[in-house]
Formats: structure tokens, C-alpha cells, sequence
């Protein structure tokens, strides 16, 4: 799952890098319409990509907590789970607000209330934190996977073996 919400963000990445260049392209008077719609998809799903992610480190987290307490198992790994989410949020939430910023900035260009400038050095700082972004959430994510089954190993080993049934009698 944290691959799949990885290329998400890579693809919306890619869309707001492609309006970008849209934007830039279009000249005063031309229509609009193509470039508010990739920004529009494009910015929907930058901010579905890492809300997801949060809600799955989250998920796993809560689930590795668990499974610690029920099975017993010694070891750093509830930390860790925290560990992950320290690491990620902050550029994640910093990745998204640029890109809203730079999305609702947009309107006040088209109105003429904002320079275009502010529009644009938002759109360039956006593009860098979404990058910074997914670097952190492509090592913090693999590090979670691996945290789990490890966690799931651990669990595995420590089940005492079931006899089959009939088995000794």
C-alpha cells in the first residue's frame, strides 16, 4: 500500500510540474482552463498522497503497538513507529501547504489582486518540498515495512507450535 500512495505522489508530482510548465506558457488573455485543471488534480491528489501516507504510518503504528503488547515482544519497535512519523510529518505538512498556497495563490493572480511572482516562487518551493517529500516518505515507508515484518516474524517465532488434533493420543 505505501508503494502504491509513493506513485501517487510521484505521478501528481510530475502533473504539478507539467502545469507548471503550462503555466508558464500561457499568455495574458489566453484561456486558463487547462492549467486550473491540472492544478486543480494535481494539487487534489499531492494532498491525497501524503494524507494517505500519514493515515497509513498511523495504521501500521497503532497495529505494531498492538501486537508488541499482546505477544510480549521486547525491542525498540513502538519507538521506532514514532520515530517514522517525527521524521516524515514535518516536511509532509510543509509539502502540502505550499502546494494549497501555491494553488490558492493562483486565483489571486488570475484576478490580478497577487503579483504572479509570489505565484510562481511558490510553485518552485512547492516542487522542492514535494521532492524532499517523497525521498523522506520512500525511506521512512521501506523502514516501516520492514519494521512490520520483523514484528510479524518475531510473532511467528514466539507462538508456541499447535499439535494437530488427534496428535499423541
Amino acid at each position: 500500500m505505501g508503494r502504491a500512495l509513493l506513485v501517487i505522489g510521484w505521478m501528481a508530482s510530475f502533473g504539478f510540474v507539467a502545469n507548471g510548465l503550462v503555466g508558464f506558457n500561457v499568455l495574458p488573455g489566453q484561456p486558463l482552463g487547462l492549467h486550473i485543471l491540472l492544478g486543480t488534480a494535481s494539487a487534489l491528489l499531492l494532498l491525497f498522497s501524503h494524507c494517505w501516507i500519514m493515515f497509513y504510518l498511523i495504521g501500521t503504528g497503532k497495529a505494531i503497538k498492538v501486537a508488541v503488547a499482546e505477544h510480549d515482544l521486547d525491542g525498540d519497535a513502538v519507538q521506532l513507529t514514532k520515530d517514522f512519523k517525527n521524521q516524515s510529518y514535518p516536511m509532509m505538512m510543509l509539502a502540502m501547504g505550499l502546494a494549497m498556497a501555491a494553488f490558492i495563490v493562483g486565483a489571486g493572480v488570475h484576478t490580478r489582486v497577487i503579483p504572479a511572482w509570489v505565484h510562481s516562487g511558490l510553485f518552485g518551493l512547492a516542487i522542492l518540498a514535494q521532492i524532499r517529500t517523497l525521498l523522506i516518505e520512500h525511506d521512512v515507508l521501506g523502514r516501516n515495512s520492514r519494521l512490520m515484518a520483523e514484528v510479524s516474524a518475531r510473532i511467528g517465532s514466539s507462538r508456541p507450535s499447535e499439535r494437530a488434533p488427534g496428535a499423541g493420543e
